[in-house]
């Protein structure tokens, strides 16, 4: 009886249409050309986030409305975003959650009520000294920090991340990606800054793991951010160079096509579209906007 009893709970429902999801292995940038991608989990903490989440969701909507099944909850869930809202909860989480249930229902969360917005002076992750900071000494971690830095590779991809890897290219140094990255997509990643300890701590290391344990409070998003700036920096144009190569059909008047123009809090600060691109690719991003509103210091 008690077995029947939680296979009936909401929280089982979730985990049963979740499962169903996992794509565990699967290539999501194989997926997103065949549209087949919105409907899949492609890594463990991705599902174990939105299991977090979906839970609140469909134990809230069972304490209000007395659901017992996740069909029933669905017409609450503008409720539940509006309520979160109102309780003053992060833009971000909002739209974490948002993405979340959309997924449980295999939708669009532009199905749902609108989210708050997020801007970019919310994001607290990575900006400042953090408690953890103080628990982790930067002068016995300064090789790993300059390999980061120069390598923007994220915590996972580094814990994968094997001497054999490394490759050149027109003399250049390259670090093959191909564990431990979202949807197991593989890439290339151009070495910028310290060279030199990048290919010397890979070629020393042979086949093995260049890094055998990393420290839990690294602050790795921190290092990304410095070389998405270092690399942007490095290849992007002067604004007032790139070309007015494009006429508004609208107005007449030409304009850039290549300059990206930041939104909401950073309104008025530009990009170069192309440099955005190359960097958004070593760092294993489809979208330039996620590293205009994460990553690029204004």
């Amino acid at each position: 009886m008690a077995r029947n009893r939680e296979r009936s709970s909401l929280s089982y429902q979730v985990k049963e249409v979740l499962d169903k999801k996992l794509a565990i292995g699967e290539k999501k940038h194989i997926d997103k050309i065949n549209g087949t991608a919105q409907d899949k989990i492609y890594s463990w903490s991705t599902y174990k986030t939105y299991m977090k989440h979906i839970n609140y969701f469909v134990n809230w909507a069972k304490e209000i409305y007395a659901t017992s099944t996740v069909e029933e909850c669905r017409k609450y869930v503008d409720d539940w975003l509006i309520k979160r809202s109102e309780d003053g909860m992060s833009a971000y989480t909002q739209k974490l959650e948002a993405s979340a249930i959309a997924k449980l229902y295999g939708c669009s969360t532009k199905d749902f009520v609108k989210t708050d917005i997020r801007y970019r002076t919310d994001i607290t992750r990575s900006r400042g000294d953090a408690i953890r900071d103080k628990n982790f000494s930067k002068e016995n971690n300064k090789e790993l920090i300059e390999f980061c830095k120069s390598t923007g590779l994220r915590r996972s991809e580094l814990r994968e991340l094997t001497g054999n890897k490394l490759k050149f290219k027109n003399g250049n140094p390259y670090v093959v990606v191909n564990k431990g990255s979202k949807g197991g997509k593989y890439r290339e990643v151009p070495v910028i800054g310290n060279k030199e300890l990048v290919v010397k701590i890979m070629q020393s290391v042979g086949n093995h793991k260049v890094f055998k344990k990393i420290h839990s409070s690294a602050d790795i998003h921190s290092y990304r951010s410095d070389y998405v700036n270092a690399y942007y920096n490095m290849i992007s144009r002067p604004i007032d160079q790139i070309p007015y190569d494009k006429i508004n059909r609208g107005t007449g008047l030409a304009y850039q096509s290549q300059v990206y123009h930041c939104r909401c809090d950073l309104k008025g600060i530009k990009y170069d579209k192309l440099a955005m691109k190359e960097v958004s690719k070593a760092l294993g991003h489809n979208r330039i906007n996620v590293i205009a509103g994460n990553y690029l210091k204004a």
